[in-house]
């Protein structure tokens, strides 16, 4: 119920100018700050080429996608439990911006492998499993856009999404399941960073203008979808 509560707080923000431009405006000066921390502040790494720097995008992009696609399990859920198709274009929302993350958390990552393992993609388990994730929740938008009944497109999509988000704690856990082969642990623990404070610092400045980077282009998105939605209302009562 808090749940349900909560995307449709999320619904109302997205109508809210105010709301959208303050949001976007507040990714912004983030972005900068990280973009500063990230490349210029923060120290060298002992033992590691320039382009470790990347780690500071590629981790946020990673946790990015995480979201985006509980944002399509939760909206799944609350559309094949309510029918409001409300629901299904958050869902939608969550879906794009979740696999636009994860193709820039695979970018970021082959870039970083390159320069570290001296290959552009090795078969180990996170970056497997992370392909796989990609490729789910690219099937996922194909079949959105295959189906012209919207209510039956609803229904079919949300059951894939719900079923698909089992990859994502696969991704996640994959290395205390199968192993660090040679994916680097970047955080170990709240009390074991693996990285100087400073690091760590730009770090969660990076997290933090990333989410309300997915936040305003979230809201955005979402408004969009909602006057397609009207749009697509008056028309059918007009004809």
């Amino acid at each position: 119920m808090k749940k349900l509560k909560l995307l449709e707080k999320i619904l109302a923000l997205a109508e809210h100018r105010l709301v959208r431009l303050s949001v976007t405006a507040g990714a912004a000066a983030l972005m900068l700050a990280a973009l500063y921390l990230s490349l210029v502040w923060s120290p060298e790494a002992a033992g590691e080429p320039v382009t470790y720097r990347i780690i500071y995008f590629h981790v946020p992009t990673a946790i990015m996608s995480y979201i985006g696609f509980f944002v399509v399990f939760v909206a799944s859920i609350a559309f094949l439990w309510k029918g409001d198709l409300r629901f299904d274009r958050i869902a939608k929302v969550g879906g794009e911006l979740g696999v636009l993350f994860c193709a820039l958390m695979l970018a970021t990552g082959m870039i970083w492998g390159k320069q570290r393992w001296g290959a552009w993609w090795l078969w180990e388990p996170r970056l497997t499993t992370a392909m796989i994730l990609l490729v789910i929740y690219s099937g996922y938008l194909i079949l959105r856009n295959v189906l012209d009944n919207q209510v039956t497109r609803a229904r079919y999509a949300a059951v894939f999404g719900i079923i698909g988000f089992v990859d994502v704690p696969i991704v996640h856990l994959s290395i205390k399941i199968w192993g660090n082969v040679m994916h680097p642990v970047v955080i170990k623990s709240a009390q074991e960073p693996g990285m100087p404070p400073e690091m760590m610092l730009a770090l969660r400045v990076s997290m933090l203008a990333f989410l309300a980077t997915f936040a305003a282009v979230f809201l955005l998105r979402l408004r969009l979808e909602n006057l397609s939605a009207e749009v697509a209302r008056l028309r059918g009562e007009a004809e």
